[in-house]
């Protein structure tokens, strides 16, 4: 079974979120994607951060699919960081073909997140684009890192069956939508 991990904080969920959620159900041939609502990114603030439940709810109701489970399991485990995720599921789960989703804004950063480079040696990575990482993303330390395990965009549909480290870019459809911007406009709407 193949299966897409495509973790974050969904403080709101969107339709970027699900037009993510679509792209890599599709091109990288997923049999099923787990959407990992988050306790919270380490790297951000909690100050906004809305309660876990209700976010889990809420993605369940945008990403409604028949092929894609919302959770947020990694709260109940007491996990904090995504290697603690990607390490349980690696070692619970040995049998399934798991590929880690995330956005081209996080590949910019991911050289700052705990253990990444244990990430990337336990499970191939789907890197999607986002308006204004597509420059920087492809050239951050992270990347530069991993360059020789990058494969082809047209070989995305093979991701899940390769052995770590492996990873790709892709490009496609774009959504100017971030839960960043959305929070800033309830702030704006609420004055």
């Amino acid at each position: 079974m193949r299966i897409g991990l495509f973790g974050g904080s969904f403080n709101p969920v969107h339709a970027g979120h699900r037009l993510v959620a679509d792209q890599m159900l599709t091109r990288l041939r997923l049999d099923v994607l787990w959407v990992l609502v988050t306790p919270g990114n380490p790297l951000k603030s909690h100050a906004e951060l809305a309660p876990l439940p209700e976010r889990v709810e809420a993605a369940r109701q945008i990403l409604a699919h028949p092929r894609i489970r919302v959770t947020g399991f990694e709260t109940a485990l007491g996990f904090a960081y995504s290697w603690q995720t990607v390490r349980f599921l690696a070692r619970t789960l040995p049998d399934r073909h798991f590929v880690w989703i995330m956005g081209a804004d996080n590949l910019a950063q991911f050289h700052r997140w705990e253990r990444w480079t244990e990430i990337a040696a336990t499970m191939p990575i789907a890197v999607y684009v986002r308006p204004g990482a597509q420059r920087l993303a492809p050239t951050s330390r992270a990347a530069m890192a991993l360059e020789r395990f990058r494969i082809d965009e047209r070989a995305a549909g093979t991701l899940a069956l390769r052995r770590a480290p492996a990873w790709v870019y892709l490009h496609g459809k774009q959504s100017p939508l971030s839960s960043s911007l959305l929070r800033a406009h309830r702030h704006e709407s609420a004055k």
